[in-house]
């Protein structure tokens, strides 16, 4: 590949492992859910990132030319050819323990990045790109409107459920930053018109959350100079768990067939 491939494969990566590995943390809720309607709708919010995830990973497989398919690129990649944002791969609450807060949380910041991102590659010059966000914006359409219905209900539901979503808060806003920082492959896709520059999108975002946030009776955590490195292939300790459960029959039985 040139230059100029490898920063377009590269972003495809980034985009596409964003929505597999927080597609594979909501599974995790699978039968653990708060009520049945919330297992079902974890599910299916889930079911969409992976099937978001296979559409970008599919066509970073063509861009690259080496014969990987979407398979290959989830399931037989090491933790450093990862290049999803670090604030996805982090378990669902604080200190590994489970809480549905937490996960809301982070979806609701995570959905209205979708939501400014994929209207703006829908606009890209290369017309899958533009194709594959247009059919993604859809489903994040709902899956913004659900995170950030939760949220109002646990910031201004009870005092057990506002500390919660206010810990969530404070523990995911500092890896934020990340999503909104342009490196190399960030300043080529955008040189190429195939994706906007990562600052460019902050502001949008920012007139999304803050609302919410206000509506939850939540406060917005202090600026930091903490800066995650996941989509740079510099990622925490909780990846490696989350690739071992998730690439365990690939790895233990290599291109079995079902």
């Amino acid at each position: 590949m040139n230059d100029q491939q490898r920063a377009k494969f590269e972003y495809l990566l980034r985009v596409g492992d964003n929505s597999l590995i927080l597609g594979q943390r909501i599974a995790e809720w699978l039968g653990h859910g708060p009520q049945l309607e919330e297992d079902i709708a974890s599910a299916n919010v889930s079911l969409d990132l992976l099937g978001q995830a296979r559409l970008w990973l599919t066509y970073a497989g063509k861009v690259e030319g080496r014969g990987r398919d979407e398979d290959a690129l989830a399931f037989r990649r090491d933790q450093h050819e990862f290049h999803n944002c670090t604030m996805v791969e982090l378990p669902n609450g604080m200190h590994s323990k489970r809480d549905y807060a937490f996960t809301i949380l982070r979806r609701m910041l995570f959905d209205a990045y979708q939501g400014v991102l994929l209207p703006r590659l829908a606009q890209s010059a290369d017309a899958e790109i533009a194709a594959i966000a247009a059919k993604s914006g859809k489903e994040n359409d709902y899956h913004w409107r659900h995170s950030s219905d939760w949220l109002i209900r646990f910031g201004d539901g009870t005092e057990e459920s506002h500390r919660r979503a206010q810990a969530a808060l404070d523990g995911l806003w500092g890896y934020t930053a990340e999503l909104f920082v342009s490196d190399s492959i960030d300043r080529a896709a955008a040189a190429a018109h195939l994706a906007p520059a990562a600052q460019s999108l902050r502001e949008a975002w920012l007139a999304a959350v803050e609302p919410v946030i206000a509506r939850a009776t939540l406060l917005v955590p202090a600026a930091t100079k903490f800066l995650s490195t996941g989509k740079s292939g510099a990622h925490s300790e909780h990846l490696g768990y989350v690739l071992a459960e998730m690439q365990f029959l690939q790895r233990a039985y290599p291109n079995a067939q079902w």
